[in-house]
């Protein structure tokens, strides 16, 4: 099944990481890449503090998402297929974007040959962030300080397809892995939503082809944040922060919106800055 990733490698020392230190190459989505730089460095960042050499392939482009979303399949073919030629040969692939990984684990076999064990093997080993620290690097202690309240946004494609956390629907309890990550931080608080796997409306091209759904059920997401006194709102996925992010700001709701990794980053102290 393309949706499992491969199983931590073996080697690893008693605290979890790698006696040698691990490669991995960094995808950045398209939307970080052009809005939200920052949090592709904290990403780094994040990676670097857990002993992680990180590379970035300068060919890498579009996973082919909006294309596939909108049923463009001979468009997002050729995108495909340039991941696998770009990714192809290392020992994982990492991306702070759940969405975007989804992607490439779970509907590339629309887009790839199936006979083809390069597109199967860098389809596996594609990750989350959360996900890669919590499986491979073992992750279960994060060091720093984050004395906000902060509200977990789940969003849908890490939530039911890569099942990055828990989901009223399915009665098996799962934890999920940026909080895991995040709940060791000194003063941090989490937020008690009345639905914390409720859609933000997003959807990518829905929020263009349904605009007052997707901000209707966006607004519903904010409501539930305020209500509860979200401080600090925060996701494994930009693309749902960036629709948040927009409501907030026209109602002018004094509210943080971060990516986890720039909690993670801020909360260590490895914060980078893109320029």
């Amino acid at each position: 099944m393309y949706g499992t990733p491969v199983a931590p490698p073996m080697g690893l020392a008693r605290n979890g990481f790698r006696a040698h230190r691990m490669k991995v190459a960094l995808f950045i989505p398209c939307y970080i890449d052009q809005f939200y730089p920052n949090v592709g460095m904290a990403t780094v960042a994040v990676l670097e503090h857990f002993g992680v050499e990180v590379e970035f392939p300068e060919a890498q482009t579009c996973c082919g998402q909006p294309m596939a979303n909108s049923g463009c399949m001979d468009e997002a073919r050729p995108l495909a297929e340039k991941f696998v030629n770009t990714f192809d040969g290392y020992e994982y692939v990492v991306a702070p974007s759940g969405s975007c990984v989804s992607m490439v684990r779970n509907h590339y076999d629309h887009l790839c040959d199936h006979h083809d064990e390069r597109s199967a093997t860098v389809r596996r080993r594609t990750l989350e962030l959360s996900e890669f620290l919590t499986t491979v690097l073992k992750v279960a202690d994060v060091p720093g300080r984050f004395p906000h309240q902060v509200g977990l946004h789940q969003s849908c494609h890490g939530l039911r397809e890569l099942r990055l956390g828990p989901s009223s629907e399915v009665m098996k309890p799962r934890d999920s892995m940026m909080e895991s990550l995040l709940t060791g931080l000194e003063g941090i608080r989490f937020s008690k939503l009345s639905r914390r796997d409720e859609c933000c409306g997003f959807g990518g091209t829905f929020a263009v082809a349904e605009e007052a759904i997707s901000c209707m059920m966006g607004d519903d997401r904010v409501n539930d944040h305020v209500s509860s006194g979200t401080e600090v709102l925060t996701a494994g996925d930009m693309s749902c922060l960036m629709h948040l992010e927009g409501i907030i700001r026209r109602r002018k709701i004094p509210m943080r919106v971060m990516h986890f990794a720039e909690i993670m980053a801020e909360a260590i102290g490895v914060t980078k800055v893109a320029t």
